[in-house]
């Protein structure tokens, strides 16, 4: 999981702790890990260009990214397009 934006440490934060709770806080299964990262400063494109080109899973194969976009503007052409180009 891939988190980018304002404050999106608290995402990465939030998926770490479900993903904890999901194993009552205690050892999490290798094939149940759920890898985080948060991106604040970074440039939406090269979080784009990190995921499609090193994000990998030695257990899964091929990985099927989603986008999560939460704002007031709807942003999903523009968004595909800059992931597509990435």
């Amino acid at each position: 999981m891939m988190a980018w934006g304002l404050e999106c440490s608290t995402w990465d934060d939030s998926v770490d702790m479900a993903n904890m709770k999901e194993f009552n806080f205690e050892e999490i299964p290798e094939s149940k890990f759920v890898m985080t990262t948060w991106h604040e400063n970074e440039p939406l494109n090269e979080v784009f260009w990190f995921s499609k080109n090193t994000v990998v899973h030695p257990d899964l194969g091929e990985l099927h990214p989603v986008i999560v976009h939460i704002s007031t503007e709807n942003k999903r052409t523009s968004l595909l397009a800059e992931y597509e180009n990435a």
